[in-house]
């Protein structure tokens, strides 16, 4: 038998509608980690005072 290999598959970028994941570079160690970016999901409006009468 063929020995397991130690290097992890590379994984594409994952997009939905408000998050993108990436495969991050492996550690010393040959930890991969996953990095997650939100995209806003809400804006927020400045306020603004009502008119007076």
């Amino acid at each position: 038998m063929s020995a397991a290999a130690n290097k992890r598959p590379e994984v594409p970028e994952g997009k939905t509608r408000n998050l993108i994941t990436r495969q991050m570079k492996p550690t010393k160690s040959g930890f991969v980690g996953y990095e997650t970016i939100w995209d806003e999901a809400q804006t927020e409006a400045e306020y603004e005072t009502p008119k007076r009468p």
